[in-house]
């Protein structure tokens, strides 16, 4: 529990390995290919914000106006999921939410941090001459990465720096033609403004897709910047590794794979720590599959790489401090793991 304090930190990021390698490797992908099996799939949790300092109240005004905006959006969306039972907008909040649960986990993460209120690295060579510079501790369970295969390269780096430069690596491309892409395809929207009663919604979804992604090109740059100049330093968390033992996966929790599509379970982060599977978010109708039936040999190679379940979750959120609203991510994460883990055909 040494490592608590440090943890409790206001800017800080914690690495979640849900998955372990495939083992052996598909000699045939490419090692920044945006779905690559043979690579570690984790979920971070970012805390960037300096907190009240200077920065974050002296933003110029087209920064105030974009978060302004955003929170403006995020009202009028969460006002759609209040709306009364059968109405357009109702509806239209619950294909919204099912359209966000198969958006890569990693895109959600990433498009969730604010770069400008994180450590600037601007004019980092000054800054740092006559400063020294604040790290930012990146939290991991220390045998979880002890555990992996030799890469052969960067060995000079902790797998921990390793890893998350290649996803930033591999994401951000992606992010960048994401961008480009939903942005022409926006104004072929326009003759939907004619229906009438309804506002134009394929043109705020083409929007939206294509803020997400600039959201989270910029983070992978940000992200990226941090890494070349050193301010993001591997940190063990003894406390987080304990956890991870005693919440390892078996064989019976997974074999029934939730869909990654159906809604974040909101009542799981209100039942007791100790709470059996059952009540755990998975249906009641999951049955074991037996070794006989045709996916068993799926379900043990996914039993083999799972390294968190969702009744981790809960225990992650007390141990770190961390608020309720961290936890729909999470879930989400996990669900997708195990759809690609089991053979879901990815976006």
């Amino acid at each position: 529990m040494s490592a608590l304090p440090k943890a409790m930190r206001t800017m800080r990021i914690i690495a979640l390995p849900l998955a372990r390698p495939k083992i052996p490797p598909d000699q045939g992908l490419k090692p920044h290919a945006v779905f690559n099996p043979n690579r570690m799939l984790i979920f971070y949790h970012f805390d960037l914000s300096q907190g009240n300092s200077v920065k974050s109240q002296d933003q110029s005004a087209m920064k105030r106006a974009m978060k302004w905006a955003s929170t403006k959006a995020a009202d009028l969306w969460a006002g759609f999921g209040k709306a009364p039972e059968g109405s357009w907008k109702l509806q239209t909040y619950e294909l919204g939410e099912r359209i966000v649960d198969r958006i890569d986990f990693e895109e959600l993460v990433l498009k969730g941090v604010d770069p400008s209120l994180g450590p600037s690295i601007t004019h980092a060579d000054s800054d740092i001459t006559g400063q020294e510079a604040d790290e930012i501790p990146l939290i991991y369970p220390p045998s979880i990465y002890a555990s992996l295969p030799p890469t052969g390269m960067d060995e000079i780096l902790h797998p921990s720096i390793v890893h998350l430069r290649t996803l930033l690596t591999s994401r951000e491309p992606r992010h960048r033609r994401g961008f480009w892409m939903w942005m022409a395809i926006a104004p072929l929207t326009a003759p939907f403004i004619l229906v009438p009663v309804i506002p134009n919604l394929p043109f705020f979804f083409c929007a939206w897709r294509s803020w997400s992604h600039y959201r989270a090109y910029r983070t992978s740059q940000y992200l990226s910047s941090l890494l070349d100049h050193g301010l993001i330093a591997p940190e063990p968390s003894p406390a987080l590794d304990q956890l991870y033992a005693s919440h390892v996966p078996s064989l019976p929790n997974i074999k029934s794979l939730r869909s990654p599509t159906a809604p974040p379970p909101e009542s799981v982060t209100s039942l007791p720590v100790n709470a059996s599977s059952t009540n755990s978010g998975c249906p009641p109708s999951d049955v074991s599959a037996s070794p006989s039936q045709p996916g068993a040999s799926n379900v043990r190679k996914t039993s083999q790489r799972l390294l968190l379940t969702r009744k981790a979750i809960p225990h992650i959120l007390q141990l770190f401090g961390l608020p309720q609203s961290s936890a729909a991510d999470m879930y989400r994460a996990v669900e997708q793991v195990r759809g690609r883990l089991g053979g879901t055909p990815g976006r």
